[in-house]
Formats: structure tokens, sequence, C-alpha cells
């Protein structure tokens, strides 16, 4: 059987074997770069490729990042500040009770000076009739004592710390009060018209103990002082020199 041809046209090719046959050629040009030399251009001219949620997500993650540094700044900064406060409250503390104790101390120390001062028995007074004055107004033929000038009813004090031993009446010193000093001396005074303390009473430095008058055996008012080394009669020593001893100035 013979078989005839049709001459001078050919069967243009499918779409099938086109696309095909161009998949075939943009691979080979792929593959000897030509393509991605004349795409490129191409591909930067179009359309942004979407986002994919990557920079999103970093971007989320950045802020984050930064709210936990700030927090844990911020969190740094109230600790060292509470530290800070802690530490000047212990300080102020520490200052404080210091200063309590130095003035705990000042106080003590004070208090022992003042318990350890000496006074004149009358206050803005002065000596009228020296020790051992000689004449007929004593017994003993002197003076055992000191006079101070003082009108009746003027206070009497204690010349320093002690405790009091003897009060009442005493013979010709008319109503009289006796004190054993805290040096172990003795205080007398004399000639008072009233008595403010009692036997066995701690007296400290000019706390006042009587009022000065003209009782027992005198020619007016005024304080008889004496100083002792005993309680009794006869014991007694310089009184003007005792309480210069002791830093007073008569």
């Amino acid at each position: 059987m013979a078989f005839t041809c049709a001459t001078g046209k050919h069967r243009r090719p499918s779409r099938v074997k086109r696309t095909t046959t161009n998949a075939v050629g943009v691979a080979a040009l792929t593959t000897t770069g030509v393509i991605g030399a004349l795409a490129a251009p191409a591909f930067a001219a179009g359309t942004p490729v979407e986002q994919t949620g990557l920079i999103r997500a970093v971007s989320m993650g950045d802020e984050v990042a930064a709210k936990i540094d700030a927090q844990a700044a911020a969190q740094r900064q109230a600790a060292e500040l509470k530290k800070a406060e802690e530490a000047a409250r212990k300080r102020a503390a520490q200052k404080a009770a210091q200063e309590g104790a130095a003035k705990a101390r000042a106080a003590r120390e004070a208090e022992r000076r003042r318990l350890n001062a000496f006074v004149a028995p009358i206050f803005h007074s002065y000596v009228s009739t020296g020790y051992k004055t000689g004449g007929s107004l004593w017994s003993s033929g002197s003076h055992t004592g000191i006079d101070f000038h003082a009108a009746s009813g003027t206070p009497v004090h204690a010349v320093g710390s002690g405790t009091v031993v003897e009060t009442g009446w005493g013979g010709a010193y008319g109503n009289q009060i006796v004190i054993r000093m805290n040096d172990g001396t003795y205080t007398q005074y004399g000639h008072l018209s009233s008595i403010g303390v009692s036997a066995g009473q701690r007296v400290t430095p000019g706390q006042q103990i009587a009022l000065s008058g003209a009782t027992g055996n005198v020619t007016g008012p005024h304080l008889h002082f004496e100083a002792r080394t005993s309680p009794e009669y006869g014991s007694d020593m310089d009184p003007v020199a005792y309480l210069r001893a002791h830093g007073v100035n008569v």
C-alpha cells in the first residue's frame, strides 16, 4: 500500500509540547547562568515577595527583650536604692546609738561631778566670825566653827553629798543637823530656826536642809558651821580650809 504525505506544510506543535520545550529551555538557560542574569532585573522590578512573619517575630522579640532589660535594670536600681536606704538607716541608727551613749556618759559624768561637788552652806553670804576666834562666848574658850551671816529664815544647804546622822536640839548649838559626808568627814549646822531633813536621809550638794535662826547660845541670827572628823563635839577642823579644799571659795 502506498502512503502519501502533504507537501509544503508542517503541523504546529501542540501546546503541551510547546510548554514542555519552553520548560526544557528555561532549565537549560538556568543551568548556563543566562536566565539568572536576565531574570534578576525583572524579579527586582516586580511585586515584592510577601512577608512570611519572621521579621515581625524578630521585632516583637526585640521589644520583649528590651522590656525585660528595662525591668531588670529597674529592679537592680530598686534593689540598690533599698540597699542604700538600709545602709543609711543602719548608719543613722548607729550614730543615734553612739550619740545616745555619749549623752548618757556625759549625763553620768555631770551627775558624778555634781554629787562630788561642794557648795557654801549659805549662798551669797560671808564668814562673819572665823575659826578659833577666842572669847567668853564659847565654853571651850574659842570658836569651834565659823559663822555665816544670815537673817532668820535664810535657806541652809548641805555643802556636799552625805547622810544625815543627827537632827534636833544640840544644847548651845540650838537646833542642829549633823551630816556624814561621802568622804567620811562630818559637817554640822547650828542655831537653826527649822529643820527640813531627818536622820538617815541622803542629801546632795546644794540641797536645802533647814532655815537659819537664832536658837541656842547666840547673840543674833546666823548659821554656825563646823567641819569634823567625827559626829562628836571636839573633833572639829578648820571649816574654811575644808571648804576651800573642796573648791568652795569662802
